[in-house]
This record gives structure tokens, C-alpha cells and sequence, in this order.
């Protein structure tokens, strides 16, 4: 697996963007001041991550999604360690990722990639999004936001 950044002059993969934020209005709010990376196996963008400057030398991964076909193969993982080590090169201190209370596969990933859990957006999907969010069978209501030092 290669991951590069996307030339500006590329669509950007909202197939795989949508996996990780259903709602394409929000991702467009934050796409065009972020890097955009994409996995590749060949051809095949297997994978994303978006990274988005913030203050006071953070970034944060605002997307991560590997393609269902390609789930459970650890790539989300390297795909969170590249975000690192970009990140780093870019001069960022702090790493900075958020995901609903009900994702619990990712919190798992992201605590055992050294992330610690800093705060909770109280409501932050029921606010910004219009349609309900479910996963594992629980309402996703709560951003919970995770740092890691770079």
C-alpha cells in the first residue's frame, strides 16, 4: 500500500469520505483547508484520511476511512500513523481526532494508537446533523475527542 497526497487537481473520493461522515455538506466545510490523503493498492484507493491545520501547532485527522472490502486488514492503523508522522513533518506538535460515542471500533484503534480522550462534545451530532446516526445498535449523539503528542 502507497499513501500519497491527493493533486489538487483530482476528485477528491467522496465514496470513501462518506464512510467515515454521512453527511457530504459537513465534509465540504472542511476539505478545501485540509490535506487529503489517499491509499492506493495499484490503482485502487483503498483508503483516506483527511489532515486540517488547527491553532497552536495541532492538526486534526477530520476523516479516516478504509473501503469496506478492505476493513479488518490494519490499515486503518497505518493509515493513522502516516497522519503522524505527516503531521510531524508539517511542523504540528499535537495530533487531534474525534469520533461519536458509538463508534466503538475506533476508540478502540485510537487509544491503542496512543491517542488519550481530552473531551466530549456534548450533542455535536444531534446538532449537526438532520437525520439520526446509529451504530452498534446506539444513537451517536457525542464527539468525543482524542489527542496524541507528536
Amino acid at each position: 500500500m502507497t499513501i500519497q497526497l491527493l493533486a489538487p487537481q483530482d476528485a477528491l473520493p467522496y465514496d470513501l469520505l462518506l464512510l467515515a461522515d454521512p453527511s457530504r455538506e459537513m465534509i465540504d466545510t472542511y476539505i478545501q483547508h485540509s490535506h487529503v490523503y489517499v491509499a492506493l493498492m495499484g490503482d485502487l484507493r483503498v483508503g483516506v484520511y483527511v489532515l486540517t491545520p488547527l491553532e497552536d501547532n495541532k492538526a486534526e485527522v477530520k476523516n479516516i476511512a478504509v473501503h469496506e472490502s478492505w476493513q479488518g486488514r490494519g490499515l486503518g492503523k497505518q493509515l493513522l500513523a502516516d497522519a503522524a508522522i505527516k503531521a510531524r513533518v508539517l511542523g504540528f506538535r499535537t495530533l487531534v481526532i474525534g469520533t461519536g460515542n458509538s463508534s466503538v471500533a475506533q476508540l478502540y484503534l485510537y487509544q491503542r494508537s496512543g491517542f488519550d480522550i481530552t473531551a466530549i462534545r456534548k450533542d455535536f451530532f444531534l446538532q449537526h446533523y438532520a437525520t439520526p446516526i446509529y451504530e452498534n445498535g446506539i444513537q451517536c449523539k457525542h464527539m468525543i475527542m482524542l489527542e496524541k503528542d507528536l
